[in-house]
């Protein structure tokens, strides 16, 4: 879906009410919690971008069950650090609720050293929090449409490449060549002129366009330029713009073209919605980013209160992240032009083999998951142990 149609997010029966005590959140935060036994299991994969992905499936155990959630940390150093540690976790053990088990981890210090970008501390919370939520689900046996009160429906994705620099629209032709319904998310660069914008614009299938422009340094950061900026603009009418950079020589742009700004990296909270320039008409909610499930849906429950659409977004999830995002898509916002395209797209598949948009439901009876992954990596995807 793109600017063509409005993102609002679904209705849903017996959706909670955004204020009060019947809210999203307050459905899963009493669930009783029991964990045995914590264990982080790694994973590595080689992606389409040219990199390797390193992340950690966390596991918690208890009467009988598990659960399982990704840290998406970036940074090799502290995941392998984290690795080091796994035994000193024995303080996640006992009885709680979800929202105790959640408060216990906002008091923690889950990192051995220092992490190199704050943003960690949000993703490693995230990977507990979710890991929590579906053992919780599990022992109670809820599934978590049941527990929400929401049905999980097709979920309508993008795909988000990099076109390289200069940009090669190589990539894009070959995949929709596969899939000629297929739609994007992609990043500019300075060669985007007007030739290339004008060949995407012929296309119709860019839904969003993420400046970067929060990102500061990063690999995928971009200094703010106005010229492209209006090139984007005005070449590609229906997209998203994504995290512009508000600064002195772009805001008077932004401000004429403020109902088509959509945020991603910014947000953490309601408080960072409420902080925004403008009132937004729809945002990319990344789980990750949030750090906790309180806070996420929060954000749900405040976004369908101020008719705020909403989108998800990936951060290269291997294990069972990806499946849980595309989980909460389904049940929060299936029709958005969400950036969850299955894993096949980052692990260097004959495009003959990638799944379609949309994705059909696939949530397990019980728990917070989706989808055939276990929390069982292959040979082929184990990481050596630290050195």
């Amino acid at each position: 879906m793109s600017l063509r149609s409005e993102m609002a997010v679904p209705p849903g029966e017996g959706h909670p009410a955004a204020s009060g005590t019947d809210t999203t959140y307050s459905r899963v935060a009493e669930l009783p919690l029991r964990i045995e036994r914590c264990e982080l299991l790694p994973l590595a994969r080689d992606t389409s971008s040219g990199f390797t992905k390193i992340s950690i499936v966390v596991r918690l155990t208890g009467n009988g069950h598990e659960g399982q959630g990704e840290d998406i940390t970036w940074d090799q150093i502290d995941q392998i650090e984290q690795l080091r540690r796994a035994g000193d976790l024995s303080w996640l053990r006992g009885r709680r609720t979800v929202e105790e088990f959640s408060t216990l981890l906002g008091l923690a210090d889950l990192f051995p050293v220092e992490p190199i970008r704050d943003s960690a501390r949000f993703y490693r919370r995230w990977a507990f929090e979710s890991a929590a939520l579906d053992l919780a689900l599990r022992q109670n046996g809820l599934s978590l449409q049941d527990a929400v009160g929401r049905v999980a429906k097709p979920v309508t994705f993008v795909v988000s490449i990099r076109l390289g620099e200069p940009a090669d629209l190589g990539p894009l032709r070959a995949l929709r060549r596969m899939d000629p319904s297929l739609h994007f998310k992609l990043d500019p660069t300075a060669s985007w002129d007007d030739g290339l914008l004008a060949e995407l614009a012929s296309l119709a299938c860019v839904d969003v366009v993420d400046m970067k422009g929060y990102y500061h340094n990063a690999v995928v950061a971009m200094d703010p330029e106005p010229d492209l900026y209006r090139r984007v603009f005005e070449w590609l009418p229906g997209a998203w713009i994504e995290d512009p950079a508000v600064a002195d020589h772009t805001i008077e742009l932004l401000d004429r073209h403020r109902n088509r700004i959509t945020w991603d990296e910014p947000i953490h909270s309601v408080g960072d919605i409420e902080a925004l320039p403008w009132p937004p008409r729809t945002l990319n909610l990344k789980p990750a980013r949030f750090g906790s499930v309180r806070r996420l849906f929060e954000a749900y429950d405040y976004c369908r209160a101020h008719s705020i659409g909403a989108y998800g977004g990936g951060m290269f999830e291997q294990g069972p992240g990806r499946g849980q995002l595309q989980y909460l898509a389904s049940l929060f916002h299936p029709d958005g032009p969400n950036d969850l395209a299955p894993v096949e797209y980052n692990l260097q598949l004959p495009a003959a083999d990638l799944p379609r948009s949309p994705l059909q439901p696939e949530p397990h009876q019980t728990g917070f998951r989706w989808g055939s992954y276990d929390g069982r990596p292959s040979i082929r995807e184990r990481l050596p142990g630290p050195q």
